[in-house]
């Protein structure tokens, strides 16, 4: 009798479908409202008691809302499919080569989006961070946020969360977009809605949702967003004269 051969094992996707649905999705942002309320409640009560400047007291604000809206998404993980969380999101190891390529790859970014913005002739438009620099203890904190914080909390939200599911709908390059097309949108309020930030901003989110894409590890992309957004924030503090 001829041994038949082994049938090939099915091919693995590029980046395996996540477990969780739009339903899971609509949980998070529906909480995210309620847990900034929350979250503002807490440290305005805290206020009272301890003498914070307004910046302080928002940055506060900004980093007990992240801690709340999380929270909640783990517990859901959890309790609805006894899965962690970071996994679930998308942080897996990568090799050394992959992160120092997407370490190096922020302040590239930051310079290509830099010459594209001259090109498009972008309208001058004030940074909403200047409340943000009048103090050395304010700008460390400030520093923090945007450097570590905001990174992994945004690429959590958007690279974790959102960009898998849109993948299933959509495919790799729809959902890349689309992906980087709200991440714009969400920070049009910081550019006074000017299309053209958004636009740049948008490619900068696609650009975040590649490194995901590639790496398998939406840390890849936290490691550029963090670059990304030092190179801007030292950018800040040359321009403000406060190193």
């Amino acid at each position: 009798m001829i041994p038949q051969p082994e049938p090939f094992p099915p091919p693995t996707p590029h980046n395996p479908p996540p477990f969780f649905d739009y339903t899971d999705l609509l949980f998070f942002i529906g909480l995210c409202v309620p847990c900034l309320l929350i979250a503002a409640l807490l440290v305005r009560v805290a206020a009272v008691f301890i003498h914070t400047p307004a910046p302080v007291m928002l940055l506060f604000i900004m980093t007990v809302w992240y801690l709340l809206a999380f929270g909640s998404v783990a517990a859901l993980f959890r309790i609805r499919y006894h899965r962690p969380f970071w996994q679930s999101l998308g942080w897996r190891p990568i090799s050394f080569s992959a992160a120092v390529g997407a370490i190096l790859a922020g302040p590239l970014l930051v310079i290509s989006i830099g010459l594209l913005g001259l090109a498009l002739r972008m309208p001058q438009v004030e940074p909403p961070f200047e409340q943000m620099l009048r103090s050395p203890g304010t700008i460390v904190f400030f520093g923090i946020l945007a450097v570590i914080f905001g990174p992994v909390a945004e690429e959590l939200a958007f690279r974790g969360f959102l960009l898998p599911l849109l993948i299933r709908s959509l495919g790799a390059a729809g959902g890349i977009l689309i992906t980087g097309f709200i991440f714009g949108c969400m920070h049009g309020y910081e550019y006074e809605w000017s299309w053209r930030h958004m636009l740049l901003i948008s490619l900068v989110g696609c650009a975040f949702g590649w490194a995901k894409y590639k790496t398998k590890s939406t840390a890849a992309a936290v490691f550029m967003h963090s670059t990304f957004n030092l190179t801007q924030f030292a950018a800040l503090l040359w321009q403000a004269r406060t190193l």
